[in-house]
């Protein structure tokens, strides 16, 4: 198996976690913000090499959502914890962290019960889904930049309720997609013993 670009941009967003999370917990909100904004530089790279050059891979196609789940993951964590400094950044409500996180499970669970269940190995996230995690990286940012800019404490808010709203949708429609993939590949039923005769 080939080891492509785009797959050590995707690495070199999974190594930025740990920085990414010392940098918050130190209160330094301006570093935080840069380490999200380089993330969110290779995460444009990772895609537009993977494209432009015809570098997509099946480790690829793990790697890259799995460094973009751990970043926002992280974030939406700490970010909700108010016993850490976070450099006087915008505190996350940890109701939003929570459905962030259920709906991460949801989509795991569901994954695992198709391709268990039904041998359902392809299941593409839908439009409202990339739409979802483009606000839930977004929201992140402008959330870090309240650590430098205080005037934007009133857009994070509104932020990050739309991102709980986006959320819960495609959670919503991705169990619905789920339900309709069911129906189209239902379970393997095991054979059933004939009645013994009486």
């Amino acid at each position: 198996m080939s080891f492509t670009i785009p797959n050590l941009l995707s690495l070199l967003r999974m190594a930025l976690v740990p920085p990414f999370i010392i940098a918050l917990i130190n209160g330094q909100a301006k570093r935080a913000l840069l380490i999200v904004v380089l993330a969110g530089i290779s995460d444009a790279l990772d895609g537009f090499i993977a494209r432009f050059f015809h570098q997509q891979s099946l480790l690829g196609s793990y790697l890259d959502p799995l460094a973009d789940k751990l970043l926002v993951t992280a974030a939406y964590i700490i970010l909700a914890l108010p016993a850490l400094r976070h450099g006087g950044a915008f505190l996350i409500p940890a109701w939003v962290t929570v459905v962030v996180i259920a709906r991460d499970v949801l989509l795991v669970v569901v994954a695992l019960v198709l391709y268990l269940a039904a041998n359902v190995r392809s299941f593409p996230p839908s439009l409202l889904s990339k739409i979802t995690t483009v606000f839930q990286f977004g929201a992140v940012v402008v959330v870090l930049s309240t650590g430098v800019w205080p005037e934007l404490d009133v857009a994070a808010l509104v932020l990050v309720h739309v991102v709980a709203i986006l959320t819960i949708a495609s959670g919503l429609l991705y169990v619905w997609r789920a339900n309709r993939l069911f129906d189209r590949h239902p379970p393997h039923q095991p054979p059933t013993k004939p009645a013994a005769a009486g």
